[in-house]
């Protein structure tokens, strides 16, 4: 018996070394999956089959033309692999080529094959490929060949040289072909684990090159952007040539082909024509699939995946690699889950750019209100200076227009303190000369501030909210103290005033855009304004800051980061975008 399981091992080595094989080549990493085909089958039939004939080429000839052998090695690992379907037809083909080898057991194990096989495909529709594992096939294995003695004692003919048979081969069969179907499983299971491993490196990648190209795609798809992702992606991936097109045109080409695919150019691949009418993943295996109008056109496969904006189609990632057939599953998932990452950071880069707009929007139509009473009442009192003070009412008509000027014209979105307080001033020059001694104003401000950047139009709803709310209906009015201070970090700038003050019920209505202003601004809307735009640019921690109690005056103050003033300048409304309340 011994000698019998240690001759069945070493055939059984073919077995093994087969299996081995048949995981390292490329149709096997495509046929061994969790979702067959018909067009997997096939060719996972014709090769468990083809295993099953081998086992019984390899087998040892026992008397009356019995064969020990690993038939079932072959035909219950497709059964394991493949379903019921596979299994029963692979043990078929093994099955009938076993009858026609003859011996006594000719009938009984040809029936015992396809049992065997359908043991497997039952396995498989029990398990599944989820929780098959080296010891389902051992049992499995051990379950079948037991069936396999059973046939014979049962179908072989005359019995006593079945059961003298099965005294023999029985055991040494059992016990190395249930080992057999084990290592099998083990080698063929390796694929989903180098699958999954390589997934997840691809993952990880996808991820880092997502998170290095963010910068680019947040300014939308255009050339610039385009060249600099596609370039990313080529400098930490093996494909030969990456490209990415919007509808009309290619944006960026880097590899192989660039000497004839520029950017630019509208003559696309037939390939890209594909992916853009369709919107779906195209996969071009060949050089006749990619369709190039070049004939010397290097390139020979590709992946190409459509880069979306919610529905619409923006254009396309182009993944590439020179030879044909060279795209595998594990190529398209990345370019699947590269060009989702992309899609998403398109969309939020639209939803940015929206918001930026909207900001804008509501910039200008903040510049552009005017009250006719405001310009009523600068009117009367510069009339009542014509003639009295002619050079004072000279000096209003200018500041008067200056203001106005400003309040127009401000088309950039950050000033300097220094132009801010132009317009502040202009603004003050006219209300002091209509009120007279009841409005001071004092300047305490650090020299370098005057050159530092913020949003336009941030300083003056505060002035004009302490003067029209705060000095005036203080009998006697009072005074303004604006204030600029900086240090290594920040810029504060309030703007204070001694007048009547409020309450905390009052102060938390400020923001509710209601309460009209002299210069057109609403106080709700201009602080509400103010408070939103700082919270936008800069985030919920720079929000506006009001302190006051009833005769005590108020003080409204605002910070601004230096290091976020530059970059929010220099693309206004994609850095440090959030909201909520102040701090």
């Amino acid at each position: 018996m011994w000698q019998l399981i240690i001759a069945l091992g070493l055939r059984m080595s073919v077995v093994a070394t087969l299996a081995f094989i048949f995981t390292r080549t490329r149709l096997s990493r495509k046929l061994i999956k969790r979702q067959l085909t018909w067009k997997d089958k096939v060719p996972l039939i014709l090769i468990f089959g083809g295993m099953g004939v081998l086992g019984t080429y390899n087998g040892i000839q026992m008397e009356g033309g019995a064969i020990a052998n690993s038939r079932v090695v072959g035909v219950m690992t497709g059964g394991l692999l493949g379903g019921p379907v596979v299994g029963i037809a692979a043990g078929l083909i093994a099955g009938i080529h076993r009858y026609f080898a003859g011996g006594f057991t000719a009938l009984s194990c040809a029936l015992a094959t396809v049992v065997e096989g359908a043991v497997g495909g039952l396995v498989y529709r029990h398990v599944g490929l989820e929780k098959l594992n080296w010891q389902v096939a051992l049992w499995a294995g051990f379950a079948a060949e037991i069936v396999q003695m059973i046939i014979i004692l049962i179908v072989a003919k005359p019995f006593s040289m079945a059961l003298e048979l099965v005294k023999v081969i029985g055991i040494p069969m059992i016990l190395v072909n249930s080992a057999g179907a084990a290592l099998f499983i083990m080698i063929i299971l390796s694929i989903f684990q180098d699958q999954e491993k390589a997934g997840a490196v691809q993952a990880q990648k996808s991820l880092e090159i997502a998170g290095k190209t963010l910068s680019h795609l947040r300014k939308g798809l255009n050339m610039e952007s385009a060249a600099k992702v596609a370039r990313i992606i080529y400098d930490n991936c093996d494909f030969k040539a990456v490209a990415i097109t919007n509808q009309e045109q290619i944006l960026a080409h880097i590899g192989a082909g660039g000497d004839h695919h520029r950017p630019g150019a509208t003559n696309f691949t037939g390939a890209t024509r594909k992916c853009l009418a369709g919107g779906q993943i195209t996969l071009a295996r060949s050089k006749k699939d990619i369709n190039c109008q070049n004939s010397n056109c290097p390139l020979g496969s590709a992946v190409l995946v459509p880069l979306r904006r919610k529905e619409a189609i923006l254009g396309t990632l182009k993944l590439y690699h020179v030879s044909e057939g060279s795209v595998n599953t594990i190529d398209l998932e990345f370019a699947k889950g590269l060009a989702h990452l992309f899609s998403t950071q398109l969309e939020l880069a639209a939803l940015e750019e929206q918001s930026r707009m909207l900001d804008s929007v509501k910039l200008k139509a903040l510049q552009a209100q005017i009250n006719p009473h405001f310009l009523f009442n600068a009117l009367n009192t510069i009339v009542s200076l014509v003639r009295t003070k002619p050079e004072t009412a000279r000096e209003l008509l200018i500041e008067l227009g200056d203001f106005f000027r400003n309040n127009l014209k401000y088309g950039e979105d950050f000033v300097s303190l220094k132009q801010e307080l132009q317009h502040v001033q202009s603004y003050l020059a006219i209300e002091v000369a209509r009120f007279g001694e009841k409005i001071q104003v004092q300047y305490d401000m650090d020299e370098s501030c005057f050159d530092r950047r913020f949003p336009a139009l941030l300083l003056q709803p505060l002035v004009e909210n302490a003067v029209k709310h705060g000095i005036l209906p203080q009998k006697g009015g009072g005074k303004i103290i604006i204030t600029a201070k900086e240090d290594d970090q920040e810029m504060q700038v309030s703007v204070e005033d001694n007048g009547v003050g409020m309450n905390s019920n009052t102060i938390s209505t400020l923001f509710e855009k209601k309460c009209s202003s002299a210069s057109g601004i609403g106080i709700g809307i201009g602080l509400t304004n103010v408070n939103e735009r700082l919270k936008s640019i800069y985030g919920v921690d720079f929000a506006l800051i009001i302190r006051s109690s009833p005769g005590e005056g108020t003080v409204m103050s605002f910070t601004i980061p230096f290091k976020t003033i530059r970059e929010v300048e220099t693309d206004v409304g994609t850095t440090g975008v959030t909201s909520g309340v102040g701090r």
